[in-house]
């Protein structure tokens, strides 16, 4: 031992000595220690050195610190020195620096209050701890949870959590934590979410039971006991709660800074709310119960929230809104009853004034008389044995009793409001089990302690009696479990003391007794304690300067109690009348909270003394007896008797405990005050703990953990095989003291100490080898350093001396070219002079000519400007005499003209009145008139010649006198002329005298500009030079800025294309999201699914009633399945009847029903063109009047088109009837023999189809024909009505000539017959245009025309390839889209032309009727004889009935049934079977395949080209019924599968490419061009014909995704236990990673044992999910889909264990992480996975494992981190940072500074604030198209699959 001593206490070993601020201080010794020693040589922290002196007597050393690798620790009890300061430390240094608030101490979880809100109860944090050991995780109160939930599974026992603490500490919160697990973890057993009525059991509790204190804001102020109940299951059912020690004085009292219950406050808060109008409250501050803390609001709580959330609660737990009204009047009548005001009358008696509003207020809401109230508040009754007195009371006493009202009117509240709570948690299932939470007081002591801290400590004591009880039968039972000798171990019995309390005669049973005494008094009953405890009983002492006090030595420390009040809350009495009153109240609420009150005074409340903090209420037990008796007991006596009963409860059950502390008074968050931390580990039992643990042996270690800690201070010789012994001898080496350890069966023990001088060895140990190391590699630096030294030196000589010569050989360079330059350089001199000189001389010539040149040209300019000017005079001097002479001339014809037209007009009115008179006078000679005028006729057409004749000769005669005037102008034109060039030379020649004077001027001036032009040429020199430089330096900054231009363009480029990739990623991303929500949705879809089949399969057990031959089977069908299911269809199929039915008959009647439903639509069709129709034409005979003017003006170009139209058409017709003939011929002269020859009943009823559309398309056109001519009638008719008018036009156009009396009238005659013909011009070339456009539509009708017979031979030859029966519903629908389409064409084009339309696709929908009629008189007609021909057969007794008749052929006359033999042909890939063999083939083909079995050696995705196989020969036969069935009993029958054996791997996965498989082929052969482009033409024609199954393509892709999701789970089932292990725990390098102590809750070894999983376990998992993938031919994108999920799920998982385990997060460890990743990545590279994205899911984990290896010191490092680790958010960066744990010395902690470094750094990052990855996150799906190149007639089929009865068609 001395040599232990002597090697520990050495200079620099670190101890603990006592300090009275900070508790204990740390200081290393300065000199090492010998024994005979009187002090010690130490060093503070801070530099200080102070000498420690030693007792003398006991010679106790200080406490050792640990070394530093044990600091920090998850387990108190894994660090080597147990001992108050080590324990006070590692507490500090987690929460202080790590912000960690939980520690385990054993068995304890040690919590810490933050004060502040964590990210560490989330719903990931949860599944995160669910299913793990509690070792094996960070602590957390989660982890409690889940480790009593799995002990109470495991061991079917009930469990206890204790949670314990002083006001403050956080217990309520602990509690409800822990309650949220099990609600998350267990779910509800039924559907009405029991978990979430006892989550909401938590506000209720709050608002009526928490209050704020000076030490909390939401202190709960009573003690609960929550038993949550759970099924057989382990779901939870319901819940109960037990209450203790509610303070009830905390209603009538409050201290400073604090508050009444919460519930007042939230009342106050909502008055104004319509349903509290009738509560009569207002603000708090109003009353007295609420405003004496002067404290009224809580920062940050918003009170009126509060009362919603509460009132929520009531709601949820079934409280209804009539009783939550009477709940709150109760409470707002406590309020009004605390502002009662009461007065004194004498010294003797008190009185309430009348008609006090309050008391009024009170009495009103609680239903009581206020003559009653009031005169019971102030009065008493008192009964003798003869008479009853009734005895005023005195203010003081009245106003006591008012309050004692009060308190127990709340406290009945509060009891009735638990006892609602409980009936709703309650369930009919039965309980098999429950976990119960407690949340009690802690150990309390104040300056003046009373009742209710005696009450609370004795409640302490117990518990504390309890928990070590229960720690030393866990001790005792790991020591005889590992087969050590048991020796007892001391440890603190609290029994004495609780013996002092409450046995016989003790401290409770005293105070009873003076309660029953008349005269008792609280001094009495103090003497009374001394007589009989002071001298008795050690623990029991009395103060020295009191005797109304006594102290008590409980476990945790000295209590002094005060008498004063102890016998009053003890009897807790109330006024009996005053219960009375109550009673008799008509509020049915209050009636109900007293109605278990007796006739005596109840001691659920009291009339309290002056001086009282706090006051108690006991909540009685429901199943104990409630009698008057039970009624008469004190206080303390029940609240031993539900003590009693909770320690039986608790001793029932496994505990669990959770210890809060309460780290400083201020609420300030994360800041740690050692004194009052010390205090309450004291108090709460944690250190007791420590001393239990250091007693005996409290450090253990399995011998393969030891021997891998500990192998360094082993030799070669020392290890053996057998790792057992090597470690007994390793230790009998090393630890001389044999009583320092014990050997068990599976472990090593260790005493206090000594795994911290193990640690020193092997630190030591460690040490000399890294100074040889050191030695050794700084002797190798030197060496290489020297000779890089000499390397380098030699070199520079080299480099010196060939740098000198070169510096020789340019100099002499330099000097030659000196010489040439200058040569040069001279040369350029004088030939710049010279040029210069010549450039100046040729410049002086060039000027001086070019001004000889200008003066030139300036006067030949002036001289052919004067002869322009000259001439153009003339010219308008000519005009004018013309324009003169030609009015003249003009106004002189318009006055003979004018005066011949009124002789003319005066001659035809003579005329008119001549006949006119003839007329009347002679009526009977109107042949004579006829001949007269026909006589009349003739002469006028003489006269009309005549006059022409005359007419030509005057205009002959005018031209000729208009030439003569012309010429006579002319003449005298000339004579003007000569006249004024006489004039003009007088003017020229004095015009020359002024040209000579300016001359002489212009002479001067050239002078002047000459020596102007010099000195211009100059500075036009100077200018050019300058300008030269400034446009040097503009194309330098012209190549700046190209230059910066095609940067910035650049730049540009780049950030479009950045920008373009981040929104493609962004779009990338939203389709992920819909896509993962779109599946989410089927989840849930599947998982309802499965719920109702499940409740239908329980529903069917519970009954237990059969339906004999019914086979329906229950499923969720897909939303395009028809009214058809395959079940029933099943069931009509066994009935005989129908077995033998021909299946032409089936054919027959499906078409039959296939016409009549087209029929159908198409008088739907013909009814709603029919009101269009009518609404057209409404609309055309509004629209007429404004047609009707557009006709008239293109009347004429319109007839020209409709006649060019009609030509055209009728050309093309007769085109169109020769190519018809030419097909014909063709096809009568080129076909074959065979189905399709001619002659054959194929061939004929295409021909009959051919002529029909012929006949029709000749009735279509006669129809347009007649059309148009009648449109060209009332053309022609509007044309003879604008006739008429016109011929009116020119009687009208006469009469108003005549009117035109002078010159100005005929002028505007002549301008509007101008503005006319431009009209008409205008008109003409509108017309043309209309005519051109017409001419372009004519053309395009011409080329749809073309277009159409193109597609009428497509459709020709597509329906010689259709099946008989499928050929006129194909026509059917040709002719239907084509009417649709030409129908939407004319709507587009023409609305005026879609009417017309509208009349021609009514007519042919006539036709189609009538054509359908016939078709089903010829069906009806085929039947009837169908059936005659059965008959014959079957009496003739043929074998076969095959007669086939084509739908599509007239039968007038009795047809006898032909056999049309098949040609024989190769195998098309279709697969036939009977409707009954369906069940059949899913049966063997779905539900009995097994993957292992016989599907093994199958082609793969065989079944899946069976059944399409199947379906192609259903859709070859058109049976829509058997598409149906088959595909619906297909996706039905996978669903059965998967359900039945949705848990085997290999059965998803051939279910998964088999319906992947399935899909593909829908796709494959569609008949869509995007599917069909990678088919052989072999493929193409095997495509369906006659379905669109698009919408069944989408009902499997969803099925495809349900199993998707139903294979990740199910890998993930299988990964799960494996990833931890393997990833994290194993040491895949071995030696890197030390393994550290742990303490008692111990971790899973990283040593790989027989049966832990390794990373070989995962990648042989890996590869054997891919290889089976493989072999049931899964598409390789959909394999890297899955992989990529894998792998998401290992990082995930992986990285969420890394973030909640300590130990964990190390250097070492991050190395084994990135091994582990290379290993994984080395698995994607071998199997040709690296470009799947499953390494990119890696990136977090990959960053989190570097983030532990970097260097983690300054600023640089912090920036790097940064950059890094962009993969993980702010928390996850922190919180790996805050974890960092180094393994052995060498390493250094994360200092607090940088990692607020980091935290400010990362503070503008937008992110998540989870914590955790999201391990349930399954990608979203996609199933890309995977065309077959396999042939489906090679398929063929095995005899194992025993498919015999399938037909190969």
């Amino acid at each position: 031992m001395n040599r232990e001593l002597e090697y520990m206490f050495v200079q620099s070993a670190r101890v603990w000595i006592p300090d009275a601020e900070e508790v204990w201080k740390s200081a290393e010794l300065t000199k090492d220690y010998k024994n005979d020693d009187a002090s010690l040589q130490l060093m503070l922290e801070d530099g200080t050195t102070i000498d420690h002196k030693l007792d003398p007597k006991t010679k106790n050393l200080p406490y050792l610190r640990n070394p530093d690798i044990l600091v920090g620790e998850n387990d108190l009890t894994a660090l080597s020195y147990l001992h108050e300061p080590a324990v006070l430390h590692n507490l500090k240094v987690r929460f202080i620096d790590s912000k960690l608030i939980y520690t385990y101490c054993g068995i304890v979880l040690v919590a810490i209050n933050p004060y502040e809100t964590l990210p560490i109860y989330g719903t990931d944090i949860i599944n995160a701890y669910s299913g793990q050991n509690m070792g094996d995780m960070d602590p957390h109160i989660f982890a409690v949870a889940e480790e009593a939930y799995k002990q109470m599974a495991r061991d079917e026992r009930n469990q206890s959590i204790i949670v314990s603490g002083e006001s403050g500490a956080g217990k309520t919160v602990s509690a409800k934590y822990a309650m949220r697990y099990f609600a998350t973890v267990s779910g509800s057993a039924s559907e009405a979410n029991v978990e979430e009525k006892v989550l909401a059991s938590n506000p209720i509790m709050e608002a009526i039971g928490n209050a704020k204190t000076t030490r909390n804001d939401n202190s709960s102020r009573f003690g609960k006991y929550i038993e949550i109940g759970f099924d057989n299951r382990y779901r939870i059912i319901g819940a109960n709660m037990r209450t203790y020690l509610l303070e009830k004085s905390r209603v009538v009292f409050q201290a400073d800074e604090e508050r009444n219950y919460h519930i007042f406050y939230q009342l106050c808060a909502s008055a104004n709310q319509p349903e509290f109008k009738n509560l009569r409250l207002s603000t708090a501050n109003d009353f007295l119960y609420t405003r004496q803390g002067r404290s009224p609001v809580i920062e940050g709580v918003d009170d009126a929230k509060e009362l919603r959330t509460t009132r929520h609660a009531f709601t949820l737990l079934g409280i209804n809104e009539s009783y939550q009204i009477g709940l709150f009047q109760v409470l707002a009548a406590i309020l009004h009853l605390g502002n009662v005001e009461i007065k004194d009358r004498d010294s003797d008696s008190s009185l309430i004034a009348p008609k006090n509003r309050h008391l009024t207020a009170f009495c009103e809401l609680v239903g009581v008389t206020y003559q009653d109230m009031s005169q019971w508040l102030c009065h008493r009754k008192l009964k003798t044995a003869t008479e009853t007195y009734i005895k005023p009371l005195p203010r003081l006493q009245a106003t006591n009793a008012r309050d004692a009202l009060s308190k127990h009117i709340y406290a009945k509240l509060f009891n009735w409001i638990v006892e609602h709570v409980n009936k709703a948690l309650v369930t009919n299932v039965k309980q098999h089990s429950f976990i119960g939470v407690l949340d009690i007081y802690g150990f309390e002591t104040f300056e003046i302690n009373s009742f209710e801290q005696f009450c609370i400590n004795y409640a302490n004591e117990k518990l504390q009696q309890q928990f070590n009880m229960h720690v030393f039968k866990l001790e005792q039972e790991e020591y005889m479990k590992e087969q050590i000798p048991w020796t007892l171990i001391d440890f603190y019995d609290n029994q004495p003391c609780i013996n002092l309390i409450e046995a016989k005669m003790g401290i409770l049973d005293l105070l009873d007794e003076e309660c029953k005494m008349p005269k008792g008094s609280d001094d009495s009953w103090a003497q009374k304690l001394y007589n009989t405890h002071l001298k008795t009983c050690s623990l029991f002492e009395k103060p020295r300067m009191s005797n109304r006090a006594f102290i008590i030595q409980h476990f945790a420390d000295k209590v002094e109690y005060q008498c004063e009040g102890f016998l009053e809350k003890n009897k807790d009495t109330v006024n009996e009348e005053q219960i009375h009153v109550l009673k008799a109240s008509k509020f049915d609420l209050l009636v109900e909270l007293f109605q278990d009150e007796e006739k005596a005074t109840t001691p659920t409340g009291q009339v309290p003394g002056t001086g009282g903090r706090t006051r108690l209420s006991i909540k009685p037990d429901k199943g104990r007896d409630t009698s008057s008796k039970e009624h008469k007991k004190t206080v303390g006596c029940q609240f031993r008797n539900s003590l009693q009963m909770l320690m039986e409860t608790l001793n029932a059950t496994t505990p669990h405990y959770v210890r809060c502390i309460k780290p400083n008074d201020f609420k300030l968050a994360f800041s740690f005050d050692p004194k009052r931390a010390v205090q309450q580990l004291r108090a709460c039992g944690v250190l007791e703990t420590i001393r239990i643990s250091a007693a005996g042996f409290p450090s253990r270690w399995t011998y393969q953990e030891f021997f891998s800690r500990y192998r360094v201070l082993m030799k070669q010789k020392d290890v053996l095989p057998d790792k057992k012994l090597t470690c007994k001898n390793v230790l009998e080496k090393l630890v001389q003291d044999q009583d320092k350890y014990q050997f068990g069966k599976t472990k090593i023990f260790f005493r206090a100490g000594q795994v911290a001088y193990l640690e020193k060895l092997r630190a030591d140990k460690l040490r000399a080898a890294c100074i040889r190391i050191q030695k050794t590699i700084r002797c190798w630096l030197a060496r290489k350093k020297y000779l890089r030294q000499r390397s380098a030196a030699i070199t520079i000589q080299r480099f010196t001396r060939g740098y000198q010569a070169r510096c020789l050989a340019k100099f002499m360079r330099r000097t030659q070219a000196a010489t040439v330059i200058q040569k040069y350089q001279r040369m350029c001199v004088e030939r710049k002079r010279y040029r210069q000189k010549q450039a100046a001389a040729l410049a002086m010539q060039t000027i001086l000519r070019a001004y000889m040149a200008r003066q030139k040209y300036q006067a030949l300019l002036r001289e052919h400007k004067a002869v322009i000017i000259q001439k153009h005079v003339r010219g308008w001097l000519a005009r004018c005499w013309y324009k003169r002479c030609l009015e003249a001339i003009v106004y002189l014809q318009c006055c003979i003209r004018r005066m011949r037209a009124k002789r003319e007009l005066k001659k035809l009115k003579i005329e008119a009145r001549s006949v006119e008179h003839f007329k009347k006078l002679n009526k009977g000679m109107e042949n004579k008139i006829m001949q007269l005028q026909r006589k009349i006729d003739e002469q006028n057409k003489d006269n009309r010649v005549v006059n022409e004749r005359l007419v030509s000769l005057e205009s002959s005669y005018a031209s000729e006198s208009e030439r003569m005037r012309g010429e006579l102008g002319r003449l005298r034109g000339v004579e003007e002329d000569a006249k004024n060039k006489t004039n003009q030379v007088s003017s020229l020649l004095e015009e020359l005298e002024k040209l000579r004077k300016e001359l002489s001027v212009t002479q001067q001036e050239k002078k002047t500009i000459e020596d102007w032009a010099q000195k211009y040429r100059d500075e036009m020199e100077k200018m050019v030079s300058e300008l030269k430089d400034q446009n040097g330096l503009l194309k330098k900054e012209k190549d700046d800025l190209n230059r910066m231009i095609q940067e910035q363009s650049q730049q540009m480029t780049e950030k479009m294309t950045r920008a373009i990739a981040q929104e493609t990623q962004q779009l990338e991303t939203d389709l992920n999201e819909e896509r993962s929500r779109y599946q989410n949705l089927l989840t849930e879809h599947l998982r309802l699914e499965e719920k109702y089949d499940d409740l239908k399969e329980e529903l069917a057990h519970s009954t237990n009633v059969s339906k004999p031959g019914h086979r329906r089977t229950d499923s969720t069908h897909s939303s395009n399945e028809s009214e058809y299911t395959y079940n029933s269809e099943y069931a009509e199929l066994e009935d005989g009847s129908r077995v033998g039915e021909d299946v032409t008959r089936g054919m027959d009647t499906s078409l039959t029903l296939k016409l009549q439903k087209r029929v159908t639509e198409l008088e739907q069709e013909k009814q709603s063109l029919r009101n269009e129709l009518e609404n057209r034409e409404e609309q055309f005979q509004r629209a007429r009047a404004r047609d009707d003017a557009q006709f008239r003006k293109a009347r004429g170009a319109e007839l020209e088109y409709e006649s060019l139209k009609r030509q055209e058409l009728e050309s093309e017709n007769k085109k169109l009837r020769h190519d018809l003939a030419e097909m014909r011929q063709s096809l009568l002269g080129g076909a074959a023999a065979g189905a399709g020859a001619p002659g054959s009943p194929a061939y004929k009823v295409l021909l009959d189809q051919l002529n029909a559309s012929c006949e029709e398309l000749e009735v279509r056109k006669e129809e347009v024909l007649i059309l148009r001519s009648q449109l060209v009638s009332q053309k022609e008719a509007l044309h003879h009505k604008d006739e008429k008018e016109t011929m009116t036009e020119p009687s009208v156009f006469a009469q108003d000539v005549n009117k035109l009396k002078d010159a100005d009238e005929l002028k505007q005659a002549y301008v509007g017959l101008k503005d006319t013909n431009r009209l008409l011009e205008q008109q003409l070339q509108a017309q043309r245009r209309t005519y051109d456009s017409e001419v372009e539509s004519l053309r395009g009708e011409l080329q749809n025309v073309k277009e159409e017979n193109n597609r009428q031979q497509q459709l020709l030859a597509q329906n010689l390839q259709l099946p008989p029966e499928a050929r006129i519903e194909a026509s059917l629908q040709h002719e239907i889209t084509r009417l649709t389409n030409e129908n939407l064409e004319l709507m587009a084009d023409d609305p005026t032309a879609s009417r017309e339309a509208r009349v021609i696709i009514l007519r042919r929908m006539v036709d189609l009727m009538e054509q359908l009629e016939k078709q089903d008189r010829t069906i009806r007609k085929l039947k009837k004889q169908l059936k005659v021909y059965s008959k014959r057969i079957g009496e003739m007794g043929a074998g076969q009935a095959e007669g086939q008749t084509s739908p599509g052929q007239m039968v007038e006359e009795p047809i006898h049934p032909v056999n049309i033999p098949r040609r024989e042909k190769d195998f098309q890939g279709m697969l036939e079977y009977k409707k009954e063999d369906e069940m059949k083939l899913v049966k063997n083909l779905i539900l009995e395949l097994k993957p292992r079995g016989v599907a093994v050696n199958l082609i793969p995705g065989l079944p899946a080209y069976i059944l399409f196989m199947c379906l192609r020969h259903a859709d070859y036969v058109n049976d829509d019924q058997k598409v149906r069935t088959l595909l619906t009993s297909t996706i039905n029958s996978i669903k059965k599968i998967l359900k039945k054996r949705g848990d085997d791997f290999e059965t998803v996965s051939f279910w998964l490419a088999n319906t992947c498989r399935f899909l593909h082929c829908l796709k494959q052969y569609s008949g869509d061009e995007g599917f069909m482009k990678h088919n052989t033409s072999r493929q193409n024609e095997h495509c369906l014909s006659n379905f669109d199954l698009a919408e069944y393509r989408q009902v499997i892709s969803d099925l495809a995704i349900q199993i998707y999701q139903q294979l990740v789970k199910c890998m993930e089932n299988i990964l799960q236990p494996m990833i931890v292990s393997g990833m994290l725990e194993h040491e895949t390098i071995q030696g890197v990673s030390g393994v550290k102590p742990t303490g008692l809750r111990k971790r899973t070894s990283s040593i790989a044992d027989e049966g832990t999983y390794t990373l070989d376990s995962i990648l042989r998992q890996l590869s054997a999910f891919h290889s089976t993938m493989c072999q049931h031919g899964t598409d390789p994108e959909l394999i890297k889909q899955v992989v990529k999920q894998l792998f998401y799920i290992i990082g995930a998982v992986t990285l969420n264990n890394l973030l909640l385990r300590k130990d964990m997060c190390s250097w070492s460890k991050g190395m084994q992480i990135r091994y582990n990743v290379s290993q994984l990545e080395e698995w994607l590279r071998d199997k040709g996975l690296m470009n799947c994205g499953a390494k990119e899911t890696l990136e977090p984990l990959i960053q989190a494992a570097q983030l532990l290896q970097v260097k983690k010191k300054n600023e640089e490092d912090a920036e790097a981190i940064c950059s890094m680790c962009h993969a993980l958010t702010t928390a996850q960066i922190v919180k790996v940072l805050n974890l960092y744990t180094p393994v052995n010395e060498f390493e250094e902690r994360v200092s607090v500074a940088f990692i607020r470094t980091i935290q400010t750094r990362l503070r503008d990052r937008s992110e998540s604030p989870q914590l955790l990855m999201d391990t349930k996150m399954i990608y979203p799906v996609t199933f890309p198209f995977s065309p077959s190149s396999l042939a489906l007639e090679t398929i063929q089929i095995p005899t194992s699959l025993n498919l015999s009865f399938l037909t190969r068609v």
